[in-house]
């Protein structure tokens, strides 16, 4: 390839109260920096001045991210998990009816969630699919009741069917999220851009009855990051602004405890994309396989670490179960180390 090969930029985030004058903010958000890391595939990673960097690099590290309904991004948001389904990894059939359901999400938003993630198929590995008539039965219902008993909660649609999503936005919701990146559905493009409704478009490698019997890859955190954006590529094809779209690397979806860990280190990279950055990390198998928790439910103290790092490196959008503990923690770090919240 000689002088034609792809250089990557990974922004070297930082929080340190001394910020220099001449550092960058990050994607409009609470992290700056100051210096770039360029990955290249067979080549050592070399750090640069940010400064250095090509103009268009900068602009796409440094602009500020589109609100989510009236959601701004200029601070982390906790994205709370509502699994209406008979058969979720860790909380299936807990809120599988809709008055189950709305208490749930009412604890939720008592806790401080910013926004609620709405799915009726689960996408666990091994799960089955969900016929569409099913899934609109499961989660049109609770996505209208949300939208009038909380009108200033965002809420989304966690599926990668475009008649259900559809439903969901004729019922009120903010965004839409598809684990396929609109790989399973090509109508979802279309919703997307009709409603004109941020949508998040995430990393996945084989289905969920696949995805986890033997995933490889070349180079996991290029690899993921060259889908993203071939992804929002396609998207843009389609009309849909890249302002409008989230990337999400797909914590756990056809990935081993090493790729995970090599994703999560690497989180920065992804601002590159432009867009807001979502990580769904929470109660995952890795998780387990580190700390020694089997049971899913008692992942959270490990969800939470996974949860500050990614906010570290500036993660705009983090979708968790145990909304009340992240919400927690997430406020005692921003005030240690960015000063929030010293005069409430």
């Amino acid at each position: 390839m000689g002088g034609m090969e792809k250089l990557y930029y990974r922004p070297i985030p930082r929080n340190d109260l001394a910020r220099p004058d001449t550092a960058f903010w990050l994607a409009g958000g609470w992290c700056w920096f100051d210096e770039v890391e360029i990955l290249r595939r067979g080549a050592s990673p070399e750090v640069i001045p940010a400064a250095h960097c090509p103009e268009e690099v900068l602009e796409r590290l440094t602009a500020k991210r589109r609100a989510i309904g009236a959601l701004t991004l200029e601070r982390p948001r906790i994205m709370g998990i509502l699994n209406v389904t008979p058969d979720s990894f860790s909380d299936g059939g807990d809120y599988d009816d809709e008055e189950l359901a709305l208490e749930r999400a009412a604890a939720m938003v008592e806790a401080g969630v910013d926004l609620l993630d709405v799915g009726g198929e689960s996408t666990r590995p091994g799960a089955d699919l969900v016929a569409e008539d099913e899934e609109i039965r499961r989660t049109a219902p609770v996505v209208a009741a949300l939208r009038d008993e909380y009108p200033d909660v965002a809420i989304s649609i966690d599926t990668r069917k475009a008649l259900v999503a559809d439903a969901a936005v004729e019922a009120g919701a903010d965004m839409l999220n598809d684990v396929s990146a609109m790989g399973f559905d090509p109508g979802m493009a279309e919703v997307a851009l009709g409603s004109g409704l941020p949508i998040c478009l995430m990393h996945a490698q084989g289905d969920p009855d696949t995805m986890q019997d033997n995933p490889e890859y070349l180079d996991v955190l290029l690899d993921v990051y060259d889908h993203l954006e071939e992804r929002l590529a396609m998207a843009e094809a389609e009309g849909i602004a890249r302002e409008a779209i989230i990337a999400d690397p797909g914590i756990g979806f056809g990935k081993t405890v090493a790729h995970n860990l090599t994703l999560l280190r690497g989180l920065s990279l992804f601002h590159s994309l432009g867009c807001p950055v979502l990580v769904g990390a929470s109660r995952k198998r890795f998780i387990g396989t580190i700390t020694g928790a089997e049971d899913a439910k008692a992942r959270m103290p490990g969800t939470l670490s996974v949860t500050l790092a990614a906010i570290a490196q500036g993660v705009q959008i983090h979708r968790v179960h145990d909304v009340a503990e992240v919400v927690q923690g997430v406020k005692m770090w921003s005030a240690l180390t960015l000063g929030w919240g010293e005069d409430e």
